[in-house]
């Protein structure tokens, strides 16, 4: 039997046999030579034997359970963050044989996540590579096109130099942003955190639009408590709200209207950011933050599909989350709620 493999549980077994063989020779002889309170001997033999069996069960069951929390605290420690972590089972049976199956299981979990770490660390050492190369041909390209626009006497050649210009700035904001992400995955930024004023911040991304805003014929307004703060990094989050106020814009039709409001919650802060544009189709809603998606119901030429996958990084960054509500015609809107924390001393 596979359950007898194991010393620990032999000896019981053993030990309760001995028992119970002992018991057994005790009343056949007190009945043999017909000892004169033979059923009182008998009664206390069976007490006896049932102690001993009993005083040697718990024993048996107290080292298991000190084994088991063992084990349970080594696994503790692995959950923890201590990737060293492991299981003692240099004894033999079907527990330790559990505890082995355990420990293959971290070793295989270590392995799979420092594939993991170094693959992220190989993909952004490449794309910050391809990046860094990138940038001096686009630079050049981008003087050459200016100087062809300077040059240029015919409309047609004008707007091929206006659609080119266009196109450059599209490489240089998909390679951007393409770095930003991977850095973030492989946990390489340290965000510096520092208490902002939400109210000045919000004002920044509404003047880094308003000159597009004007152009287009759109509205954009914010609405707030002017006291209200969050600990965070104020290039990064907003870089984050900067990519959904201009995924608003790129799906508000001329005299179209953004609102951003924030508000002081007992314990967060929420932004909302909302529009009366075109509205998300149903089937895209759940994909939206999903990298280079693109909707088979999206009249938008133009976006590369960075933008918010890179905003809902960010903000998760932040220890924030990012909702979504929309109706097709009607509008969107982004709630991103931030837990409201203390700056550390």
């Amino acid at each position: 039997m596979k359950i007898l493999t194991n010393k620990k549980i032999k000896s019981l077994f053993c030990v309760i046999l001995f028992c119970i063989f002992t018991f057994a020779l005790i009343s056949a002889l007190v009945m043999a030579f017909k000892i004169e309170n033979a059923a009182a001997l008998i009664f206390a033999a069976a007490l006896a034997v049932f102690a001993a069996i009993l005083i040697d069960l718990y024993r048996y069951f107290s080292k298991q359970n000190k084994i088991i929390e063992k084990a349970e605290m080594q696994i503790t420690e692995y959950i923890a963050g201590n990737s060293k972590a492991r299981i003692e089972c240099d004894e033999e049976g079907e527990l330790y044989k559990l505890f082995h199956k355990v420990n293959s299981l971290v070793s295989i979990l270590n392995a799979h996540v420092e594939k993991e770490t170094n693959s992220k660390q190989f993909l952004k050492n490449t794309i910050s590579d391809i990046s860094h190369q990138l940038k001096t041909p686009l630079a050049a390209m981008n003087i050459y096109n200016g100087i062809m626009q300077n040059e240029a006497s015919s409309p047609e050649i004008l707007e091929f130099t206006a659609l080119t210009e266009q196109e450059l700035d599209r490489i240089e904001i998909l390679v951007q942003n393409l770095l930003k992400i991977t850095k973030l995955d492989a946990g390489t930024i340290s965000l510096n955190k520092r208490t902002e004023n939400v109210s000045e911040m919000m004002k920044e991304i509404k003047n880094h639009f308003i000159f597009r805003a004007n152009q287009e014929g759109k509205q954009i307004d914010i609405v707030g408590d002017d006291n209200i703060t969050l600990l965070c990094d104020k290039d990064w989050l907003t870089q984050a709200i900067d990519n959904i106020v201009k995924n608003a814009l790129d799906h508000t039709q001329r005299g179209g209207k953004i609102r951003i409001e924030y508000r002081q919650l007992p314990s967060a802060v929420r932004l909302i950011i909302r529009d009366n544009g075109s509205g998300i189709h149903p089937e895209d809603l759940h994909h939206i933050f999903k990298r280079f998606y693109r909707s088979r119901f999206s009249k938008d030429t133009q976006g590369i599909g960075l933008g918010l996958p890179l905003a809902k990084t960010i903000i998760e960054e932040h220890s924030g989350s990012i909702e979504v509500d929309s109706e097709l015609g009607k509008g969107t809107t982004f709630i991103i709620t931030y837990a409201k924390m203390s700056p550390r001393l």
